[in-house]
């Protein structure tokens, strides 16, 4: 969900659609394709009823060809304006349909995010360290990642991602993935001399590389 200023709505939506369309569908192994398909029919079918529920409830479609399929392509759709009574409004949709919604007072904004059911990640956009700093504050125990002044994206190979309420459950990143994933070992001994001479001996020696952490004896 984009949540605009109203100030700043008409500017911003003529500058993103603008951006959509310059976007290539295709195949993944096509030259310069950033759309691609989507996993299956059923998504598709989906999207569709998304993007129909909201036109039904007074939203548009911005940008021209948005939400036509084939197959298993589905065009982005950019949907203004997103309101309360529609599925869009709530719904985890992960597919390339951009829901837009305004603003007059932040409050409205801040509102939004604390009802919502999911809490994985949010982004301010803001040139005034003040706003960015008053925003930070309760937006930090709704979601579990704020991106100031850049877009929401994948965590795992760079942050461990993690998730509130709904969202998710622990937290993922590509430590914590290899450790859950992994059968741990482990080198036990009776806590006599004997015991710490061997095993300080392999690993000054260097005799295992599994025993090589000679601070523990």
């Amino acid at each position: 969900m984009l949540i605009v200023h109203r100030d700043v709505i008409d500017d911003f939506v003529s500058r993103l659609v603008a951006e959509v369309q310059k976007l290539k569908i295709g195949m993944p192994w096509e030259k310069e394709v950033t759309i691609t398909p989507l996993p299956d029919l059923g998504k598709v079918e989906h999207m569709t009823r998304l993007v129909e529920d909201a036109k039904s409830k007074g939203a548009r479609i911005l940008n021209k060809g948005g939400g036509t399929a084939c197959g298993t392509l589905f065009a982005p759709a950019v949907i203004y304006p997103a309101k309360e009574t529609m599925r869009l409004y709530r719904e985890e949709q992960f597919g390339p349909i951009v829901p837009i919604m305004s603003f007059h007072d932040v409050e409205t904004a801040l509102e939004y995010v604390i009802t919502s059911e999911h809490g994985q990640q949010v982004s301010i956009f803001s040139e005034n360290p003040e706003t960015i700093g008053k925003l930070v504050d309760p937006l930090v125990n709704q979601v579990c990642r704020v991106n100031v002044n850049c877009q929401c994206q994948r965590g795992p190979d760079v942050f461990p991602f993690t998730g509130r309420k709904d969202s998710a459950e622990g937290t993922l990143s590509v430590t914590d993935a290899l450790r859950s994933f992994s059968i741990r070992s482990m080198i036990a001994a009776k806590q006599t001399e004997d015991s710490k001479r061997i095993l300080n001996k392999i690993v000054r020696d260097h005799d295992s590389n599994f025993i090589n952490t000679g601070f523990i004896f």
